[in-house]
């Protein structure tokens, strides 16, 4: 029944036969045999049927829910089996939040020094995609913000907090600062993450109680697209001091700290709670709390 669930699960993320057959190996006509073999063993329909795939019931809903329980502890039993018998091993999936991106080597690099038969697969996703691939199983943990959006039932562990500053090229307004308040940011030429982005979202959140209205011209979901264009000469940006120092900028690139608020939003891992945590997740929690926080104040 385990393999049945799991297509199921698939079925329901998918929201399509054929794509979530391809993602689970089988054929079209295999999946569908194995849906309908799960609902007459439990006795009830999951599955709205038409021309083509209309959703779940109520009960399918229902189902939904038990199911990714059940194949998450089947994954953990897995795990732990294969731990005791011969060591740390397998493969981690995790999804992080742009800004965190040039962060992730503090977690990754110490995690296979220990545990050398463990692989990572690193994926960039925005806030809310992290929680909804932790939820659907599509990822095994998350590095986002802690505490600014509602993050629902996960396990979280602080790992920096992220600062804000202005990076403007030399020769452009501000350039030669030291510091810059969010109410002067009004009427500079700017390029910013995608309104998708929660970092976005804080920047508005803050630009906005320094009664700011920016309008960028430029957008990006890529924080290597938004350098390249303040390299230029020809745009500022509002970015977290940790990436902007993550790229190594030539000295012609100013990075001037935002003040008045000097705001500040915690990065953290997460990973849904659940007793017991897979091995390979329950390490790299351990991992993560190991670790020294940088500049939690």
């Amino acid at each position: 029944m385990i393999d049945k669930l799991e297509f199921f699960i698939a079925l329901a993320r998918e929201g399509h036969f054929g794509r979530a057959a391809v993602e689970c190996g089988i054929s079209q006509p295999s999946l569908s045999a194995a849906i309908r073999q799960l609902e007459d063993q439990l006795g009830v329909g999951l599955v709205v049927r038409g021309s083509r795939y209309q959703g779940l019931t109520p009960e399918g809903q229902r189902v939904l829910e038990w199911a990714k329980r059940i194949v998450a502890d089947a994954r953990t039993m897995r795990e732990e089996m294969r731990a005791a018998k011969s060591g740390l091993s397998g493969h981690i999936r995790l999804a992080a939040i742009p800004t965190a991106l040039a962060m992730i080597p503090r977690l990754t690099e110490p995690f296979q020094a220990k545990h050398p038969d463990v692989t990572f697969s690193v994926v960039s996703r925005n806030s809310l995609q992290v929680l909804g691939q932790l939820d659907n199983f599509e990822i095994d943990a998350g590095i986002t913000y802690l505490d600014n959006e509602p993050l629902g039932r996960v396990t979280s562990v602080p790992l920096y907090a992220e600062r804000y500053i202005l990076v403007a090229a030399e020769g452009t307004p501000y350039a030669d600062r030291e510091k810059v308040t969010w109410k002067e940011l009004d009427g500079i030429r700017l390029c910013l993450l995608t309104p998708d982005m929660q970092n976005r979202r804080i920047i508005n959140q803050h630009l906005a109680a320094a009664e700011v209205s920016v309008k960028p011209t430029l957008e990006s979901n890529s924080m290597v697209v938004l350098l390249s264009h303040v390299a230029t000469g020809q745009w500022a940006s509002i970015m977290p001091r940790n990436v902007a120092r993550s790229f190594g900028f030539a000295k012609q690139i100013r990075m001037i700290p935002i003040v008045e608020p000097e705001a500040s939003h915690l990065v953290g891992l997460v990973a849904t709670h659940r007793e017991p945590f897979t091995p390979l997740v329950s390490a790299l929690l351990h991992q993560a709390r190991s670790l020294t926080p940088e500049a939690l104040l």
